[in-house]
């Protein structure tokens, strides 16, 4: 597969995640013009290639602060970003350089991926595949957010969650998920329907 069809085929994955996540995505269209999430994410596709050069790593830091300042959405050249990423809305989404997010994550506005530390080396999080970070969540240092996690809004997280769990309040506390709620029968004709 060429280096244009792969670009091409993410490209696509982009705005089919968007129309998946938003449902108030009318076509996919309106999402290549309209969604600066989506343009964020990829102005970050092409600064995380020119990254790896480093007689690119100014350009691309120059790019990516253009970036912020057309869509409000701060991501570092040197993050790594996995397949069908959202960011619904966006405004304020801060991602640092060594964070790592999975697959199908879902990133609302005011989301930071941020450090606790100046120190070199890994200090950002790594967030694991089909995540959830409601608005304003703040997942700081260098934790591990398992896979299938849902962050709360505003929701500090400073300690690893583990896969599946939900994480709420300041700072975060690890819950139980909550079992789906059972959609009450409004009609009693559709009781007898389920009892026959």
């Amino acid at each position: 597969m060429s280096l244009l069809h792969r670009a091409l085929v993410v490209l696509r994955e982009d705005l089919e995640a968007a129309r998946s996540q938003d449902p108030a995505a009318r076509s996919s269209l309106e999402v290549a013009l309209a969604y600066p999430g989506v343009h964020a994410l990829w102005a970050h596709r092409l600064t995380h290639r020119m990254w790896h050069t480093p007689l690119l790593r100014l350009p691309a830091r120059l790019i990516s602060q253009a970036t912020r300042a057309a869509t409000g959405i701060e991501i570092h050249p040197g993050a790594v970003l996995g397949r069908r990423l959202f960011i619904d809305h966006g405004m304020g989404v801060v991602i640092g350089q060594t964070a790592v997010v999975g697959d199908d994550v879902v990133l609302f506005h005011n989301v930071t991926l941020g450090g606790r530390s100046m120190t070199h080396g890994k200090r950002h999080p790594t967030v694991g595949d089909r995540v959830v970070l409601g608005a304003g969540a703040k997942v700081l240092g260098p934790v591990w957010i398992g896979d299938d996690a849902q962050i709360g809004a505003n929701a500090v997280v400073v300690k690893d969650v583990p896969a599946g769990a939900v994480a709420v309040g300041v700072p975060a506390q690890v819950r139980e998920r909550a079992p789906k709620a059972v959609r009450p029968v409004e009609d009693p004709a559709e009781l007898i329907e389920y009892v026959i």
